[in-house]
């Protein structure tokens, strides 16, 4: 069983809107296969619980204003550590880089077939290379 064309869809819509907000390490798990009411978990990062919420609300605003679609749920917005959004075919996780360390959930799906994403993400800073910075002189 493979991830529908709808949930492959809002993940790109979902992973582009996490990108203009600065997420990072994103990636798409197609858990169709063994998930009964899901077809795609898309997990991203943020660096701090401001950004963790805004990363997750404007996924919710990119997919409410381009394909009319409401989150049937959302947990963890109270303190911004660890946002799910339940979309149906899309589930979408946005997590504090510490706290997707610590749940693991790449581990977890480790079978789970990567979905490919259109979106370059951006490396966190602390892991820019020394090419990246600028030339002294």
């Amino acid at each position: 069983m493979t991830a529908s064309e709808l949930a492959l869809e809002l993940t790109q819509l979902a992973a582009k809107a996490a990108d203009e907000r600065s997420a990072f390490d994103l990636v798409a798990l197609d858990v169709s296969a063994n998930m009964p009411f899901a077809d795609v978990f898309l997990l991203a990062s943020g660096r701090n619980e401001r950004m963790v919420l805004s990363i997750a609300e404007e996924i919710e605003d990119q997919l409410r204003e381009e394909k009319d679609l409401k989150a049937k749920r959302r947990e963890g917005t109270d303190n911004g550590r660890w946002v799910l959004i339940d979309f149906g075919d899309l589930v979408v996780h946005v997590f504090h880089e510490e706290d997707r360390v610590y749940y693991g959930l790449e581990r977890i799906w480790a079978d789970a077939p990567v979905v490919e994403l259109d979106v370059l993400t951006q490396a966190p800073a602390e892991d820019a290379s020394a090419e990246d910075a600028p030339a002294e002189d």
